[in-house]
Parts: structure tokens; C-alpha cells; sequence
């Protein structure tokens, strides 16, 4: 039993053979796939998804790069959407200092009241951060600083999100961040580049975190792992990320399988 824990199938990509698309994941033996938004339509139509296949969840939220998207009725339709049955996290929300579309100031302040939302509401947080570069890890530094407070502040109101707050999604920071990212109890998700020759980096922090830190994601249609790596990505593909950490950390398929399945129902509730 798999679960894909971050895949955008409402992407238009999907829209001739989305069905296809969750069976061939239903066959590789993907049992649970979350959807997140990346702006309120979107999250509006993974919530559609979501009441469509038993296997589709979704999360809700405003992706850094659409922060240009947010107006003052955005909390509130957040809030809304959240309290659907099949939402089990917001997202997916947070920094990204690659590209050049939203001023660094305004994703820090709809970073910040997304995760009241979330706090509000008691849902774990999917997080988004890309840096400017491989080698500059500002965005995920500064969203590990926000982070950092925003725990201290669910600690003081007993809030049981200390325990499990959520995923930094397709991880690709360094070992230091990894290692301060599980200091906060949240989990690492692993994508395709874990598989690719060069990403020793990445590899090296699959190595040397903790299996019960990982999550297994596809982010499709994006990052498809090798042998698939110049095709579109789909949740069946997932597969390949826990075959490909199974053989960093030396361990069975299966345990990876099964410990990866138990970290997404602790984090997701689902």
C-alpha cells in the first residue's frame, strides 16, 4: 500500500485521461493521493477531485507563486473550503525565491496568515520552498524561521499539531536544514530527483534522516523519477522514489512501504 502524499491531478495535463491516471495508481497499489491546491480555484477543484475518487484527498491553500491571487476575502474562503470532509492539510503554501513572480514581502505575509489558518484550524501544513539557487538556502532558512516561531506559539495553546505539524514538500535543501526541519517534527517529502545520478545531495540527506521523517511524492505532473524522467509524472511512479530510498538507507522495499504509509496517516489523519 502506497500513498502518494503531493500530486497535482486538476492540472490540465491530466484532464483527457485523468481516470487512466488513477487507475494505473490504483494497480501500482496507490492507495491514498493528496491534491493540493496552489491558489482558491484550484483547491476548489482538488476538493472536486477529492468527492469524485475514494482515493483523492486534498489540501487547500495559496502557493507562493500565486500570491499575487490573494485579496482579503482569501482567509475567509480558505476557512471555508478547509472544512470540507476530505481536506486534510493546508497547501500547499510557503516561499519560492527561483522565480521571479511574487515579491519576497508579500509571500512572507500570506505565508504567515496561511499558517494561522492553519493553527485555527489544527491542520498540518504541506510547505512549499524552492531557493534562488542550488547553493543559496534562503527561502528554505526563512521559511524554517517562520516555521520555528509558529511552533512556538502552537506549543503555548497545547495545540496537538506540535506533535506532527507537516511535510516541507519535494525536499531539496541541505543536511542542516533537513536536520533542523525534524528538530520541529516535521517530516522531509521525497520526490523523483532522488533518483537521478547527480543528486548526491539529496541523497545524502535521505541517507542520514530518520525513515519516520519521509514521505513518498510524486509532485506530478512534475519530477518524474528515472526510467521515466523526459515523460510526465503520475502517482503510479511514486513507486520509484520508495524503491530508490530503499536503497540508500539499505532496507527492504516493504519496510520503506510501510513506515512511509504509517508517517502519512500520522501527519494526514487520513
Amino acid at each position: 500500500m502506497l500513498s502518494d502524499t503531493h500530486c497535482h491531478l486538476d492540472f490540465d495535463v491530466f484532464k483527457n485521461e485523468r481516470t487512466e491516471v488513477i487507475d494505473r495508481a490504483r494497480s501500482a497499489g496507490v492507495v491514498r493521493i493528496l491534491n493540493p491546491g496552489i491558489n482558491v480555484l484550484t483547491s476548489q477543484n482538488a476538493i472536486k477531485l477529492a468527492k469524485k475518487y475514494p482515493e483523492v484527498y486534498a489540501a487547500v491553500g495559496v502557493h507562493p507563486n500565486e500570491a499575487d491571487s490573494w485579496d482579503e476575502e482569501s482567509i475567509n474562503r480558505l476557512q471555508i473550503l478547509a472544512a470540507e470532509p476530505k481536506v486534510v492539510a493546508i497547501g500547499e503554501i510557503g516561499l519560492d525565491y527561483y522565480r521571479d513572480r511574487t515579491a519576497p514581502e508579500k509571500q512572507l505575509k500570506i505565508f504567515k496568515l496561511q499558517l494561522g489558518v492553519a493553527a485555527e484550524l489544527g491542520l498540518p501544513v504541506v510547505i512549499h520552498t524552492r531557493n534562488s539557487s542550488s547553493d543559496d538556502q534562503k527561502a528554505t532558512s526563512d521559511a524554517i524561521k517562520i516555521l520555528t516561531i509558529w511552533i512556538e506559539k502552537l506549543i503555548v495553546t497545547n495545540s496537538e499539531l506540535v506533535a506532527c505539524p507537516g511535510v516541507l514538500h519535494s525536499f531539496r535543501g541541505d543536511l542542516i536544514s533537513a536536520q533542523n526541519a525534524i528538530t520541529l517534527n516535521f517530516c522531509l517529502g521525497i520526490t523523483g530527483p532522488v533518483t537521478y545520478k547527480k543528486s548526491n545531495e539529496l541523497q545524502q540527506v535521505v541517507c542520514s534522516v530518520p525513515l519516520e521523517n519521509i514521505l513518498i511524492e510524486t509532485d506530478a505532473p512534475f519530477l518524474t523519477p528515472h526510467p521515466f524522467r523526459s515523460k510526465r509524472n503520475e502517482p503510479a511512479y511514486v513507486k520509484y522514489v520508495a524503491e530508490k530510498i530503499a536503497e540508500i538507507q539499505e532496507l527492504s522495499y516493504d519496510d520503506v512501504v510501510k513506515t512511509s504509509q504509517i508517517n502519512s496517516e500520522r501527519v494526514f489523519r487520513w
